[in-house]
């Protein structure tokens, strides 16, 4: 037992000397090549900071509604809901957000709400939605800003994130930055 016990100890010690100080270290010097020093987009707007990589909660009819969250945007409690579509009480938050998405949203069909504008994302914190989740807002944005609607489609499209290479990923949307574009675009 002695013979492995030592060796054990030492693997220990080793370990945590990587883990705790070198690692964090690697990491935090590749993340001072990285925009902001690794510290993420930060976007000043009307006098006030936000990350552009965290989500933000937009709910007002004159913007573009961002994705719910199971966390309420608290980024210090990141996570998803863990309910899955056999869950009641999930089932039935879902169906409100349908439901009040299509009062606010007039002539638009059950159909055409894209999932990502009624459920949560797995961290709960995701800044981004699809280019559907944007387009199928605009006609009551359009309505209440007095905006053409031609006018918010091209701010969509000027706004959307193609895939990594072309490749990886959807066509995404970064909902704080859409929505300062669409304060702007006034």
């Amino acid at each position: 037992m002695k013979k492995h016990i030592l060796p054990a100890l030492k693997l220990t010690v080793v370990m945590i000397v990587f883990f705790t100080v070198i690692y964090p270290l690697a990491v935090w010097g590749i993340a001072q090549f990285a925009p902001n020093a690794g510290k993420g987009e930060i976007i000043e707007h009307n006098g006030k900071k936000y990350y552009s990589n965290i989500g933000q909660s937009f709910t007002r009819d004159q913007y573009f509604w961002s994705r719910p969250s199971a966390v309420d945007y608290d980024a210090s409690g990141s996570g998803g809901s863990n309910k899955g579509p056999s869950n009641e009480e999930y089932l039935t938050e879902v169906k409100a957000r349908i439901d009040t998405f299509l009062v606010h949203n007039p002539g638009i069909d059950k159909s055409e709400i894209p999932v990502d504008l009624v459920t949560a994302s797995g961290s709960g914190l995701d800044p981004n939605f699809s280019v559907q989740a944007a387009k199928v807002q605009v006609k009551r944005i359009a309505k209440i800003r007095g905006v053409d609607e031609l006018k918010l489609n091209q701010l969509i499209d000027e706004q959307t994130e193609k895939p990594l290479w072309g490749i990886f990923g959807p066509e995404k949307i970064n909902v704080l930055k859409l929505n300062i574009a669409l304060d702007e675009l006034m």
